[in-house]
């Protein structure tokens, strides 16, 4: 049996270097064609995004984080604008040995804290009804089911959700933390 890596073990940087766009988009097609069954779609819609992401890249608003374990690597998070006051957390993914020893919810509280230096209002994601675990998590910080919707966008029947937080002007990190 594998013993569980340390969270002081992973570092966590916030600069895109070149293969991290084209690793993250493979991390997400085969974890979720392992864990649930998803296409090719699921692969290029990830492509497609991140691609987005870098073609309108602020530095001053947006961010990513990236989990590295050995130089390679075991997560990833962004935060891409929409809007003046508005943010989409998008691309949240942990490696299935990385789980569980509080690298998303370190994750979380980073994006948290962003959102209020950079003084958003609000901000937003879209995942699928089956992500229980990540769901949960959103949760604890205050985001709430606003949309559901069918769809087969990732090659098979599923739910998709979207999920809201606002924040309250001059609100802190602190107001939000599970």
């Amino acid at each position: 049996m594998k013993t569980p890596v340390e969270l002081d073990a992973i570092t966590i940087r916030t600069d895109l270097r070149p293969g991290d766009i084209g690793y993250v988009v493979y991390l997400h097609g085969r974890l979720y064609k392992e864990e649930c069954d998803y296409g090719v779609a699921f692969e290029a819609y990830v492509a497609q995004g991140l691609a987005e992401f870098y073609k309108q890249l602020d530095p001053e608003k947006d961010r990513v984080w990236i989990c590295e374990l050995a130089g390679k690597i075991v997560g990833f998070l962004a935060l891409m604008h929409r809007g003046q006051d508005t943010a989409q957390l998008r691309y949240f993914l942990l490696l299935p040995e990385h789980r569980g020893i509080g690298l998303g919810k370190k994750l979380m509280g980073l994006y948290m804290t962003h959102l209020k230096q950079v003084g958003y209002r609000s901000t937003y994601l879209w995942t699928t009804r089956e992500q229980e675990t990540a769901i949960a998590l959103y949760r604890r910080y205050g985001f709430e089911l606003t949309e559901e919707v069918a769809s087969d966008t990732f090659g098979k029947a599923l739910y998709e959700q979207k999920y809201e937080l606002r924040l309250a002007p001059g609100s802190s990190q602190q107001d939000h933390t599970p």
